[in-house]
């Protein structure tokens, strides 16, 4: 081969690697979005109630930079309804992010009609690249749902006083102090078959507020109380104070806790507050959360208390 005739070959063979490259680096480039962690529903149950908090999370991740995330509710092929009825969310404030975590909880419509849906998620890449993943979500009118579980008294006493009740603190401003007796008093209605309940404090700076019993961190929270009940046949309330009306006696008093007491209530095995949940001054969220296992419905509910530990 001439010299001019190998030079030829080197610029052919140089034209095809740099082309095969490119390639590559465009199949790369449009590489579809994906979604890791997704929970459609409290407990990931696939469930929505007519007028009601709905739960939403995904991990989004794209190789260029979202767009938008967006979510259908829309009629599914074969089922009957009602009436027409369709729902649709855009969330704009994904734009520009490598990776995100959409966590949302918003309501289902009050026009909403009873069925079975499609629940579509669309992740829109800025690349031109998209995923469209299509799930189930099953939408019950609040007085057919399964189980209903909510907090109808959600009582705070501290030193044997009245310190919260029910969407109001008794003396606004007031604080927990170390030393201080907490006890606590929460119900939650509208359940049967098996469930649990936990009773947690955590510090508000830790970022930890779990929404179900399988997203608790025990190294971060504080267990006030940890009360179950099985086999209920019977839609009733679930109590961590439980009394027999029929023979004036007391089955379960719900227990009391100190602020800056060195192991929390947690069982079977009580832990120590220590670590990153050591005591601490600052604000602290009190929370319930409630699953119920049978029917795999969810309920959490916290509010803010002010902590003093000196």
């Amino acid at each position: 081969m001439t010299k001019k005739g190998s030079m030829l070959m080197l610029f052919l063979i140089a034209i095809s690697f740099t082309a095969c490259k490119k390639d590559s680096n465009d199949e790369a480039e449009l590489q579809p979005p994906a979604i890791e962690n997704l929970e459609i529903g409290l407990n990931n149950n696939e469930t929505g109630v007519i007028g009601k908090d709905f739960h939403f999370n995904a991990e989004v991740l794209v190789s260029g930079k979202i767009e938008n995330v967006q979510v259908k509710i829309l009629p599914r092929s074969g089922e009957i309804y009602a009436k027409a009825w369709s729902h649709e969310i855009t969330w704009d404030q994904y734009k520009d992010a490598k990776n995100a975590t959409v966590h949302k909880h918003f309501y289902i419509p009050t026009d909403a009609v009873e069925g079975k849906y499609d629940f579509v998620i669309i992740v829109n890449d800025q690349n031109g690249s998209k995923l469209e993943l299509k799930k189930s979500l099953t939408i019950y009118a609040e007085a057919n749902v399964p189980v209903n579980p909510v907090a109808s008294i959600f009582t705070i006493f501290k030193n044997d006083e009245r310190f919260y009740r029910t969407g109001n603190f008794i003396n606004p401003g007031a604080s927990l102090k170390k030393g201080d007796k907490f006890v606590s008093q929460v119900t939650i209605s509208g359940v049967k078959g098996d469930g649990k309940m936990y009773l947690l404090l955590i510090n508000k700076k830790l970022n930890h507020r779990p929404e179900s019993i399988d997203k608790i961190d025990f190294s971060k929270v504080i267990v006030y109380d940890v009360y179950e009940h099985k086999g209920w046949a019977n839609t009733d309330h679930f109590s961590n104070s439980v009394y027999d009306l029929s023979t004036n006696t007391s089955i379960r008093t719900f227990p009391s806790l100190t602020i800056g007491a060195a192991t929390d209530n947690n069982l079977p095995q009580a832990n120590p507050v220590s670590g990153v949940k050591i005591w601490e001054s600052g604000t602290y969220y009190y929370g319930v959360v409630y699953q119920n296992t049978s029917y795999n419905m969810g309920y959490f509910q916290y509010i803010e208390i002010p902590v003093v530990i000196n």
